[in-house]
C-alpha cells in the first residue's frame, strides 16, 4: 500500500524539470524499512480507523524523512557516499539538484497531508505535528546539535536530547498522525506520542549498536563514520551492556504504554519487539 502510493509520485518524465523529479524518486524509492509510514497506519488501525484513510499522511512522513536523508548526506553535513546500499543522491545528481530535491520533498510532504480526505481539523493538526517534527525542536534542531558536537564530548543527557530531536521526533509524529487519522481520544494521542519517542530512541540506540557490530553490506550504509568524525554515540559513551539495558527499558515502556491505551495493541507491541532485535 505504501509502496504503491510512493511509486505513483513524481512520475512526469515529460516535465521541464524531469531530472528533479527523477532525483526525488531516486531517494524516495531507494528502499528502506518504511518504519514511519507503517507506524502511522498501525496507529490509525489501533485507534479504530481505516488505515487506507491515513495513507497520504503516512507517506507524507516518509517524504519528510527522505528529505532529511538527502540533506544529511550532503558534503556540508554528514558527507556520506552510500545510503540504503546505493550512492547518495548528490553523488548521482550533484549537490545542487540534491538540495532542491530535498526542499521539494519537504513541500510535497505537507501537500500530501493537506490534500488528503481527512477532516479539515485533522489535516491541520497533522500538518502542525509534522512541522514540529521537522523544525528546531525536531530534525533540524537535532542535526544542528549533531553537527556542533563533532569532536566534542557529550554527556548522556545531551546525547538523548539530540537523538530525541533528530530521530525520535519524526517517529513520534508518525504515531500521532496515525492516531489522529483513526479518531483517537486524548489519552490515546498522548500514548502515541510517548510510544513514538520511546521506540525512536530505542531505534537510535540499536542503530549505534549495529554501527559497531555489523558491516556496511548488512546495513546498506557506511559504518563507523560518527566515530571517525569524533561524534559521541550511545556505544562509545555507555558501552554495549548499558546500551542493551536502555534498549530494553525503552522498548518495554513503549509496549506498556500501547497496552494501556489501545485495546488492540498486539501489533504495536510486536513491532516494538522487532525493532529491538533488528539486524539492519
Amino acid at each position: 500500500m505504501v509502496e504503491d502510493f510512493l511509486g505513483s509520485c513524481f512520475c512526469d518524465k515529460s516535465s521541464s524539470y524531469a531530472e528533479l523529479l527523477e532525483s526525488m524518486r531516486y531517494s524516495l524509492l531507494a528502499g528502506g524499512k518504511r518504519i514511519r509510514p507503517v507506524l502511522t497506519l498501525m496507529f490509525c488501525k489501533a485507534a479504530g480507523g481505516d488505515p487506507k484513510t491515513a495513507l497520504p499522511v503516512a507517506c507524507a512522513v516518509e517524504m519528510l524523512h527522505t528529505y532529511s536523508l538527502i540533506h544529511d548526506d550532503l558534503p556540508c553535513m554528514d558527507n556520506d557516499d552510500l545510503r540504503r546500499g546505493k550512492p547518495t543522491n548528490h553523488k548521482v545528481f550533484g549537490e545542487t539538484i540534491a538540495v532542491l530535491a530535498g526542499d521539494a520533498m519537504q513541500a510535497e510532504a505537507f501537500k500530501a497531508v493537506l490534500s488528503s480526505s481527512l477532516p479539515a481539523e485533522v489535516r491541520a493538526e497533522c500538518a502542525r505535528i509534522l512541522a514540529g517534527a521537522a523544525g528546531e525542536n525536531g530534525i533540524c534542531g537535532g542535526q544542528y546539535l549533531d553537527m556542533k558536537g563533532e569532536g566534542k564530548p557529550r554527556n548522556s543527557e545531551k546525547l538523548f536530547d539530540m537523538c530525541r530531536r533528530k530521530t525520535a521526533s519524526l517517529i513520534s509524529a508518525a504515531c500521532q498522525m496515525g492516531a489522529l487519522a483513526g479518531g483517537a481520544d486524548k489519552e490515546q494521542l498522548c500514548a502515541a506520542e510517548s510510544y513514538g519517542y520511546d521506540i525512536g530512541l530505542a531505534f537510535q540506540i540499536r542503530d549505534d549498536i549495529l554501527d559497531e557490530l555489523s558491516t556496511a553490506e548488512e546495513l546498506g550504509k557506511p559504518i563507523g563514520s560518527d566515530k571517525r568524525e569524533g561524534k559521541t554515540t550511545f556505544m562509545n559513551l555507555l558501552g554495549q551492556d548499558k546500551c542493551e539495558e536502555y534498549l530494553k527499558l525503552l522498548t518495554d515502556r513503549a509496549k506498556d504504554t500501547a497496552a494501556r491505551a489501545y485495546p488492540q495493541s498486539d501489533f504495536l507491541i510486536g513491532f516494538a519487539d522487532e525493532l529491538c532485535v533488528r539486524r539492519s
